[in-house]
């Protein structure tokens, strides 16, 4: 029998989980922990809420959590609860699949003033992330900046923008769609340090914002490039320069019509963020140009009102005490998933925030081969039945898959009409939820 522990049920995690039951069948044992009592990690907290179709993905990993040899652990932190060398004792492989849940900073100026967020608790706010759910962002204001060319800078840009009336359907918690209903926003400016050509976003996530209620997207076209020069990008990103070509074709007129324009700047380099009395009031630029892919500073400076900024500029993972960590790269320090004998890492802890939620399986293939070359058979150790009777030693209160479906059944039960569900914002109501 081979027992193998994963750390984290996001993606990665249940990817890993289902390689695993599928290589060795009923000769596995494989324990899924997770610092909060409900799994899924970025499918529940990081995917936006008016993105449900996104969220079903989650009922393939339902369908591992629920096999004989698949157990959900909830409510546990490695590294707090149990140590990496309690699961090292018992498990034959501990993998973690802990993502990246944490912002990276710019490093400027003024990134302490009020109102300045990373998109991770940003996003883990009208999420309902319970470390986030406190957040309460001011939008009193009348213009938000979001730094970031990538998809998370399109969702939060979208969400700023929606009315109550366009979320329906959606799972957004009640203190975040309370607060955007009272948001003042007229302009939310997305700054790239590079160009059109350099974007990161999905035709998908940018032609939603040809179809919001109250807001235009905005381009100006002396930023595009020649379009003849389209024809060397590859075909998605085309698809996305187009449409960055349709948004600069809308009339004026349009613009004058819609409450909130959302305005694309690119070869915009923030050098500082300004404020007085704690609080944001502008965002200091540098305009760049491209040399050789890069954006190289001009030295011109501008300045751009921001009572509101989010950052959308990548996440960095968690460091474990006792397991390598590569503080550059802002992940586990691995050679493509392994770290130490018996420690692996999958998903974003191992690669980065990059790639989709699809990546991730892959991912979990290949480290769930890695592990069956170093482990064989197995070592004999205690697994599944060893961690019990420490969790019981130390008084931990685990949270089953079982537990987890009637938090769910709660969820639902509490949810608004139209919604899926009203996510329990903090642990105590969750552990409540069940029963």
């Amino acid at each position: 029998m081979r027992h193998i522990a994963i750390v984290g049920s996001g993606p990665a995690g249940y990817y890993t989980a289902e390689a695993a039951a599928k290589l060795w069948g009923d000769d596995v044992r494989v324990d899924v922990f997770d610092t909060l009592p409900v799994p899924y990690g970025l499918i529940r907290t990081g995917v936006a809420p008016d993105h449900q179709s996104i969220k079903k993905v989650s009922m393939r990993y339902e369908k591992t959590a629920l096999t004989d040899n698949v157990r959900f652990v909830g409510n546990v932190e490695v590294g707090k609860d149990v140590s990496v060398g309690d699961l090292q004792e018992l498990y034959d492989a501990v993998i973690f699949a802990t993502g990246a849940p944490h912002d990276r900073q710019l490093g400027l100026e003024g990134e302490d003033l009020g109102n300045v967020i990373g998109s991770a608790a940003f996003v883990g706010w009208y999420n309902g992330h319970p470390q986030f759910a406190s957040l309460a962002p001011d939008l009193s204001g009348r213009h938000a900046v979001v730094v970031g060319m990538g998809n998370v800078a399109l969702d939060v840009a979208r969400i700023l923008s929606k009315t109550e009336a366009e979320f329906a359907g959606s799972d957004i918690v009640s203190h975040a769609l309370d607060a955007l209903k009272g948001s003042n926003l007229e302009t939310i400016t997305i700054l790239g340090r590079r160009g059109p050509h350099q974007i990161m976003m999905t035709p998908k996530e940018l032609g939603e914002l040809m179809h919001l209620e109250r807001a235009s997207p905005q381009v100006e076209k002396d930023d595009l490039p020649p379009e003849g020069d389209d024809a060397i990008l590859e075909p998605g990103l085309r698809k996305s320069v187009t449409l960055l070509r349709d948004f600069a074709a809308i009339p004026e007129s349009i613009h004058g019509e819609t409450p909130i324009t959302i305005g694309f700047d690119f070869f915009a380099n923030p050098n500082a963020f300004l404020g007085d009395d704690g609080k944001v009031k502008a965002v200091e630029v540098e305009r760049t140009t491209i040399e050789k892919g890069r954006a190289v500073g001009t030295g011109e400076t501008y300045q751009i009102p921001a009572d509101i900024v989010i950052t959308c500029i990548g996440y960095r993972s968690s460091p474990i005490e006792g397991v390598p960590f590569d503080e550059r790269a802002g992940r586990f320090a691995n050679d493509e998933g392994r770290i130490l004998p018996g420690l692996y890492c999958v998903g974003w802890a191992k690669r980065g925030p990059t790639g989709t939620i699809g990546t991730n399986r892959p991912d979990g293939y290949a480290v769930i081969d890695l592990v069956a070359e170093d482990i064989g058979n197995g070592s004999r150790k205690r697994g599944r039945d060893g961690f019990d009777e420490l969790a019981e030693q130390r008084g931990l209160d685990i949270v089953t898959f079982r537990d987890w479906q009637k938090i769910e059944e709660a969820e639902a039960a509490a949810a608004r009409d139209g919604s899926p569900r009203e996510k329990f914002v903090d642990i105590e109501s969750m552990i409540a939820a069940r029963g």
